[in-house]
C-alpha cells in the first residue's frame, strides 16, 4: 500500500490529475495541485481563472495577471488554470467571483477548507 505522501489524492479519493503544465503550475511548479508542508497557503484549487476572478484577486492583495520574471511567473490571463489557493477560492466564492473547477485536479486537502458541494456547483469536469 502506497504511503499518504507517495500519492496525492483528488477530491474523490482518487490519484490527483495534472492541472496544467502552460503556464507551469502548483506549489511545486509540477503542473499539480500537489501540497505538503510547506505549502502554508494549500494551493490545491485547480481552476480556470476569467475576467472577474483576476480583477477580485488583485483587488484582494495577490496580482495574478502582471508578470513576474524574476520569479519566472508569466501572469494569469482569461482562461488559464492555476492552482489557487482553498482560502483564496472560498473568499472569492464568498464574493460571487469564484473561478471554475477541475475536481480531478484538485486536492483532496481542499475539502478541509471548501465543501464538495460548493466545489461541485463550480465544476468543469461534472457532467
Amino acid at each position: 500500500m502506497a504511503e499518504d505522501n507517495e500519492v496525492q489524492r483528488n477530491v474523490f479519493g482518487e490519484p490527483l490529475a495534472e492541472c496544467c503544465s502552460k503556464p507551469m503550475t502548483g506549489f511545486y511548479r509540477t503542473g499539480s495541485c500537489e501540497t505538503g508542508p510547506e505549502d502554508f497557503g494549500v494551493h490545491t484549487v485547480c481552476t480556470s481563472v476569467d475576467a472577474d476572478f483576476l480583477a477580485f484577486s488583485r483587488a484582494a492583495g495577490n496580482d495574478l495577471s502582471t508578470p513576474l520574471p524574476a520569479a519566472g511567473f508569466p501572469g494569469l490571463k482569461p482562461g488559464d488554470c492555476w492552482c489557487l489557493c482553498a482560502a483564496r477560492w472560498m473568499e472569492a466564492f464568498e464574493a460571487g467571483k469564484a473561478p471554475r473547477v477541475r475536481l480531478t485536479a484538485t486536492h483532496e486537502a481542499t475539502l478541509e477548507i471548501v465543501p464538495l458541494d460548493l466545489l461541485k456547483k463550480h465544476a468543469l469536469d461534472l457532467s
